[in-house]
Order: structure tokens, then sequence, then C-alpha cells
């Protein structure tokens, strides 16, 4: 039985890779689906015989409680861009000037969500979004339901390879059509889906989105002898990864100049006769809504893998690669109207409201105006035709009025009068916001409380902004203090509030009482003062009252907290409106503490250390920043050079590593004690 499920497991892989890699079945779904469905009922039956390579790992697994933070072995930094000629030919000069003349490996830029696959001995062992670029989330699962994501290679190389994963758009379309069907949000382009299928914490629900991938570089190219991209991109195409094979090696960033003009005339009939970069960026340009993925620029890199390494890195990005980003697409529509939206802090933003109209592949009915000073200079008018565009192929917005096309449309003026309260508007020294002062305002005061129950202030779950918006005209809230005082028989009466639901948003009530001070203080919504800021102070002072009674200087002289943040902080606290407030979240025992952590000093002065396995009480930012802190530095692998290894649970080859070159091991207990901290 085991050598029939072993078959079976082979040739599935086989069928996988011949029509997600190669895009040439050599066998009907049908038979496909025969197959599959046999290979589960032997595995069911004989579940000893299941390996973690099977094609059946890719109709999804458990569902998952939380993603776990994993740290990269080297950054996933992000790339430098290019607008047009003259920024491609300044980075080719740069490149000149460092390592002398190249070969440029010209690649498709796909609009997906970056991803990393780490191998250990040919195997798939973890995959993870790029995150911050140091941290990601560990995605491993939903990966696992790729089919052009090989979980076993040829050979057995130990090492990481990244890439885009994305939604192909017969795949985008299916889905939307599906939930268009069944009532649910769509979703906006292919990106956004990609985004939200890989991050769903049940990997079933994964494996029915027919994701894809393109790899288009590896972490250590030891293992594969490669000395250029080119050589490295195609030896991923020997071990089974499907890369993009509309790359082109050119020349040099010259390719036919003379003839650029003439190709964006001919572009289009040619069979792929491209001989430079330019030529290439402008037929891809061209082109790009040609092919079943999105795209939105070329990849410019130097192809010596030797050069690379001598161009090296800034602190951002790589010196031997540049994204070429394609020109917005532009569209003519009809501008409606202006809506006027009031913020938290009272702003007035304007925004269009347009004749519906496809661009860059999403239908598009609103964009963003920015201010009214940018209305008045370009001369906007309601009932115009106007030229949109996407910025950045992603936000909306009004480029410019046709004014051949207008007729007799009156001129624009801004509001003098708040929309939400008929308050006098008025316009700051040196603002170019129209703002309302009225702090009894009611758009401002529905829009501050949705930002303080919002992820990055108090996250309360279950409150978001329709709830929020429901308890204000229901008279429930005036003020974010009233959300702790909602009872079950306040929530029960309303609309779609039922037992259920009612119960886990009290409970969230409950729950975010004991977040700590940083949080509460960005929940307030104190102008200027952001998360940093609120960390900053709430570390510096412990306490609500502390913070209450500091004067502007004392304010100050907490590092990076200049003067306009401070005098924001003793404006909005010496108010007796913030500080009826305050006593009022006191009252419903809304933590005003935050515990103060004590510096570490120079303890680890000049020591390296490796972060591996999971932490229980930290994650690796606040690992890597209290190491930093007491004066050490963090990398990626374990060497004899490496001081310290803190291990947490699941940690893997680096704990043997370590145990093996007899470098000290801690757990995270007594990481948290030579800190500090305690655990």
């Amino acid at each position: 039985m085991e050598e029939k499920i072993k078959a079976l497991q082979d040739k599935l892989n086989r069928y996988n890779y011949e029509y997600h890699v190669l895009d040439a079945p050599s066998v009907p779904d049908s038979e496909y689906d025969k197959l599959l469905h046999e290979l589960i009922e032997l595995e069911t039956a004989h579940p000893e015989f299941k390996t973690d390579t099977s094609p059946t790992v890719r109709v999804g697994g458990a569902v998952l409680d939380r993603f776990r933070k994993v740290q990269h072995d080297t950054p996933m930094l992000s790339l430098g861009n290019a607008f047009d000629e003259d920024s491609l030919r300044a980075f080719d000069k740069r490149v000149k000037e460092a390592v002398g003349g190249v070969e440029y490996m010209c690649e498709l830029k796909i609009d997906g969500l970056a991803v990393s696959l780490k191998y250990e001995n040919g195997r798939f062992v973890q995959g993870a979004t790029r995150g911050d670029g140091t941290v990601g989330e560990d995605i491993t699962a939903n990966l696992k339901t790729i089919r052009a994501i090989p979980l076993e290679l040829t050979s057995p190389l130990s090492f990481e390879v990244r890439g885009e994963a994305y939604m192909p758009k017969p795949a985008f379309e299916k889905l939307n059509e599906a939930r268009e069907a069944k009532g649910e949000a769509l979703f906006q382009n292919p990106r956004n889906a990609a985004a939200g299928s890989l991050r769903q914490l049940d990997p079933k629900l994964a494996g029915k989105r027919n994701l894809s991938i393109f790899l288009y570089s590896v972490n250590d190219l030891s293992g594969l002898s490669a000395k250029t991209q080119d050589e490295a991109l195609k030896r991923l195409d020997e071990e089974g990864f499907k890369t993009n094979r509309e790359r082109r090696l050119v020349d040099d960033i010259e390719g036919v100049l003379d003839y650029v003009a003439y190709w964006s005339n001919r572009r289009n009939d040619l069979d792929y006769d491209i001989e430079g970069v330019l030529d290439y960026v402008a037929y891809w340009s061209n082109r790009r809504n040609d092919l079943d993925y999105d795209i939105d620029g070329i990849v410019i890199k130097v192809n010596a893998l030797n050069a690379q390494e001598q161009l090296g890195f800034t602190a951002k990005s790589p010196r031997w690669a540049i994204a070429y980003k394609f020109p917005a697409e532009e569209v003519v529509t009809d501008l409606l109207d202006i809506e006027l939206t009031v913020g938290r802090t009272g702003a007035i933003t304007p925004t269009a409201i347009l004749k519906p109209v496809k661009v860059a592949g999403t239908t598009v009915a609103r964009a963003s105006l920015h201010n009214h000073e940018l209305i008045e200079e370009k001369d906007i008018r309601i009932n115009d035709k106007v030229i949109i565009r996407k910025a950045g192929d992603i936000i909306p917005e009004v480029v410019r009025p046709i004014l051949e096309e207008r007729t007799d449309q009156e001129v624009y003026k801004a509001p003098t009068e708040c929309p939400g309260c008929g308050h006098e508007t008025v316009k700051l020294e040196d603002e170019v916001a129209i703002r309302c002062i009225n702090p009894g305002c009611p758009a401002q005061l529905v829009e501050g409380m949705i930002h303080f129950v919002s992820r990055t202030a108090m996250n309360i779950d279950g409150l978001g902004e329709k709830v929020v918006k429901q308890l204000f005209d229901a008279g429930l809230i005036n003020d974010v203090g009233d959300i702790y005082a909602l009872t079950r028989e306040d929530l029960l009466p309303l609309e779609r509030m039922g037992e259920k639901k009612t119960t886990n948003l009290l409970e969230a009530i409950e729950a975010s009482k004991s977040n700590p001070l940083r949080k509460l203080l960005v929940g307030l919504g104190i102008r200027f003062v952001g998360a940093k800021a609120s960390e900053l102070i709430a570390q510096e002072f412990g306490t609500m009252d502390e913070i209450m009674a500091q004067p502007k200087e004392r304010l100050v002289e907490v590092p990076e907290i200049g003067e306009k943040i401070a005098d924001s902080i003793v404006t909005y606290t010496h108010h007796p409106d913030f500080q009826a407030l305050v006593d009022k979240l006191k009252h419903y025992s809304v933590n005003m503490t935050e515990e103060v952590q004590e510096a570490a000093g120079n303890a680890f002065e000049g020591m390296t250390f490796v972060l591996t396995g999971k932490l229980e009480q930290l994650t690796r930012n606040e690992a890597k920043a209290l190491i930093e802190d007491a004066g050490g530095k963090v990398t990626g692998s374990v060497s004899q050079k490496t001081d310290v290894v803190v291990a947490g649970e699941e940690a893997g080859s680096k704990l043997e590593t370590a145990q093996s070159l007899g470098v000290s091991v801690w757990d995270e207990a007594e990481f948290l004690e030579k800190t500090g901290r305690q655990s």
C-alpha cells in the first residue's frame, strides 16, 4: 500500500508541475480529480503513509488561530523606482561609474504579494510574507495550497527563494462573480484578492482561490552554482519553480534608442523582437492588459552577481536593481458632484463623485480632489468632463478638467459652513485644509470614536465604522467614554445585534480597558501624536496624570518629541473637555498606566545575537530592539562569531548549529532576565 500511495503522490505532483508551471497539462482535469480523490481515500485509511509533500496538503489543513511572526534571514528590501527615461539613464550612470559596463536582466514586475519560501534538504518548510522587511507572517499552510510551488525539489537544496504570489485575472473574475452572487463585497483588484486570500486563517479558503506565483530571486546562490541572474533563474526552472519566461537579457541601457520613437508606434506589431531596456519597457507598458496577470512595471537588474555584490545596498533597496513604474492609465468621465467629508480633526475633504468608469482594471465612481486649493488651482467644476487616473495604480484622483468640453458650469466655491453641523469654517495659517472648529460637531465626534476603536488605537473588535454610527444615531454614545457604559440592554434591541454579537462586543470593550497607556493616547486623537510619539511619552512618564502635569519644556526633553508635538499635548491635556473625558474613562476603570521598561545599559556591548523559534512574550522586533538598546546586534545566521542564540519554541536548525558550535543558548526567560524584564 505504501508503494501505491507513493506512486500516486509522484504522479499527481508531476501533473501539478505540468499544469501550473509548464502550462502544458498532459491529462484532463477530470482524470487529475479522480486520482486526487483516490489518494485522499488511501491516505485517510493509511495516514502513516501521508507525507508533508503529498499533493493532498494543497487542499488546505486545519484552521489557524493566528499567524506566527518569523524573521527573514536577510531583509526583504523594496526596490527604488524610476518613472521616466531620465531616471533609467541616471540609474545606468551610477552602475557604470561603480562597476563599468554591464548586461541587464529585464523582468516583468508582477502586481501581487511578495513572499519568501524556505527549503531545507529540498523540502518546503516555511513560507512568509514580506511584513516590515525584517519580520513577516508565517503563511506556510496557505502557500502550500498554491500548486505552482514545489513541495519537494529535484535537488536536496537548503535555501530561501523569493517571489510574487498573485491571482490570475480569470480566477479574480470568477471569485468576484461568486461573491456578487452571495451579496458579498467585491475585491477591487487581483492584488488585493491575492493578499486577502493568503491572509486567511483557514487554508481551505486560500486553496479555493486558484493563486499562482512567479519566483524571481534566491537568497543564497552557493548551492545553485550560478554566476548571473539569468543563470539563477534557469536553475530555478530546472528545480521545478515557476519563473516568468517573459524576461529578457539585454546588452545595455541604450539598446537601440534611435528606434524608441518608432517602436512606441509599432511595438504592437512585434512578435517579441525587443533589443533594449527602454524598448522592453515601452513594449510591456502597451501590452500589459494582454496578460492573464497584472503587472505594474518592469524590474531592471544588473545580471552579473559579482557586480551586484560590488554595488551592494542602501538601507532600503539594492543599488543593482530598479523598478520602472508604468505611467498611470488616464480616462475621461463626468464629474457629477463634489462630496464633503468632515474628519476627526475637523478637516473638510472634497471627493469627486463620478460617472462610473473603468480605470486600470476596476470600476471607479469616486476620486480624490485632495483639498479645496487644488480644486481652485485646477479650476475643477461640477458637471465638467475630467481626466482621472489611479495614483500609483491604486488611488483614483482627478488630473484636470477638459476645458474645451466646458459649457456653462459655475465656479466651485469652498464651503463656508461645515456640512456636518453648519458651524462656520476656518482656514488656519500655514494650512491648505478648511476646518470646522466646533468641538460638538457630530461628524467629528463620530470620526473620533471610529479612530478610538481602531486597530492602531484601542482595537475593540466588532466595533467598526457602521456600528459606531449606529450607536451614535441611536443616542447611546456621544463620546468615547460612553462606549464603556454600554450594556446588554442597550445593544440587544438594535438591528443586526443578536445575542452572540452583543456578548462578543461587550467582552471586547471590557478587554480594551487593559490596553497600555500608549494605545489610549493614540485613541484620544491628540493632534500630531501618533503611535510612536504615544509610546515615547507613555514610557517616559508612566501615567496619564503625569503626562497631563508636564509643561512644554519638559515634554521636548523626550527624544524625538519636538515643539509642535509638545504644544499639541499641552493644549489638549489642559482643555477642560479633555480632562473631563479622562475622568470619565477612569470612572469606567480604563487603564491609565504604562509599564515602564528599565534600560539594559550596555550589557550586550559588542555581542552578536541570533533569534530563532517562537517567543511567547515578545515579538522578534521587540527582542531585537532590546538587544540593540543594550549595545548588541542581531544577525540572521549562526556562526563562530555568534555570542548568544535566543531560542524560543519550535527552534530549528539554528539551535542545532549553535549547539554544535558551542554557542551560548538562552531561552526566553533567561533573555528577559538579562534585559531587566521579568519573565
